[in-house]
């Protein structure tokens, strides 16, 4: 079906891609990378990504691009009746379909979950929402408001100031691999039973367990955790400390690294003081080790530091710009921009995060222009398929 033969893990898996904006555009290029043929449904105006700008790479948005490659489109206009009879067909054709409109809001068309299950029983039909499909069902699924209503804003900015977002939309990723961890779940279970089943994913429920020990205070302790800025509620050095010319992270999470950061610092007789010798008694007292740590830290730039810990095994780092992420990943030799297509359509995007070692992912189809597959996917599912 198309022209480039995936050759990843989900070869021959044929995605029916009925999402927008983040959570499931994301899911379904993961599902790409590995070899599935994924074919993304997008109404007449296309997905709203389309013209979130700025930042473009010409004329199209750098958000859209970084979440849809490896995809063909066709445009569908669920309200023609002919449309949406070629939408039903390739969701009786698919292995998977992927959909995060509002729950049941697929159901008018003919494309919820039991008309999809009756026409195609082996169907693994994963939904992405807000807050479930329950008595949640009503309220719209935006990261933002889960950020706010997780709790994860109550824990993120300073400690005197307001609650702030996440620099992205966690959730939407995080429900995304979520939703993908299902996906192929599901596959494994429909290759054992022959059965398809219906994977629900919501952004709330992968807030709270993404929150994991901050949930884990809570539910297990009864500790309502509170806004600390950059600091562990739990660990301590653990956070930006300045230096000569910068703040560096400085991330000695146990007893060991402990002293040998003191080592590195020329204060090995600290990791031998009571107060400091153990985790919870240096997170207790961190109010007096951390005068004593930043005067050290104080002779030398952050990158000076840096090497010598990293010689050390003292986990740190700087604080970069994504420009400065990026390089770091190509000094540790993880070749982090990969281009997708060739030619003219050849656009960066970020690589693959899993590396396989016989079914490597693969980059054929840049992300595609509105319905620019419209017309070969329009005569393949009217063809007649073989009983």
């Amino acid at each position: 079906m198309t022209d480039t033969e995936p050759r990843g893990p989900l070869s021959g898996v044929l995605v029916a891609d009925f999402s927008r904006v983040l959570a499931g555009p994301y899911a379904t290029m993961l599902l790409a990378d590995m070899g599935a043929d994924v074919v993304k449904v997008e109404g007449p105006g296309g997905d709203d990504t389309r013209t979130w700008t700025p930042p473009a790479r010409g004329e199209v948005s750098t958000y859209y691009l970084g979440v849809n490659r490896g995809k063909r489109s066709i445009a569908l206009d669920l309200r023609d009746e002919g449309d949406a009879e070629a939408a039903r067909e390739l969701a009786r054709r698919a292995d998977v379909l992927v959909e995060n409109f509002r729950p049941g809001g697929l159901d008018k068309y003919g494309l919820g979950y039991d008309a999809v299950l009756a026409a195609n029983p082996g169907i693994v039909y994963a939904s992405i929402s807000g807050f479930g499909s329950g008595a949640g069902a009503r309220v719209p699924g935006y990261d933002l408001m889960v950020q706010a209503m997780s709790g994860l804003m109550s824990l993120t900015g300073d400690p005197d100031g307001p609650p702030y977002r996440a620099g992205i939309s966690v959730f939407d990723v995080m429900a995304g691999n979520h939703a993908v961890i299902g996906v192929l779940a599901a596959l494994r279970h429909r290759e054992a039973t022959g059965r398809g089943q219906h994977v629900e994913v919501n952004l709330m429920s992968s807030a709270l367990t993404g929150l994991v020990n901050q949930s884990s205070a809570y539910v297990a302790g009864g500790v309502v955790p509170y806004r600390m800025g950059n600091a562990h509620p739990s660990v301590f050095p653990y956070e930006p400390l300045p230096t000569a010319d910068q703040d560096l992270i400085v991330a000695a999470a146990n007893d060991g690294q402990f002293r040998k950061l003191c080592e590195v610092l020329g204060i090995p007789e600290v990791a031998d003081d009571p107060r400091f010798a153990r985790n919870a008694s240096r997170t207790a007292n961190r109010e007096e080790l951390r005068p004593i740590l930043v005067e050290r830290l104080a002779l030398r730039p952050a990158d000076e530091w840096f090497d010598l810990l990293l010689e050390a095994g003292v986990p740190s780092g700087p604080i970069n710009t994504i420009d400065g992420g990026f390089a770091a990943a190509e000094r540790f030799g993880l070749d982090p921009v990969v281009e997708v297509g060739e030619g003219e359509r050849a656009v960066p995007t970020t690589r693959h995060p899993i590396r396989f070692s016989e079914t490597p992912a693969g980059y054929a189809l840049p992300p595609p222009e509105l319905n620019e597959h419209g017309a070969e996917l329009r005569k393949w599912l009217a063809e007649e398929q073989p009983s």
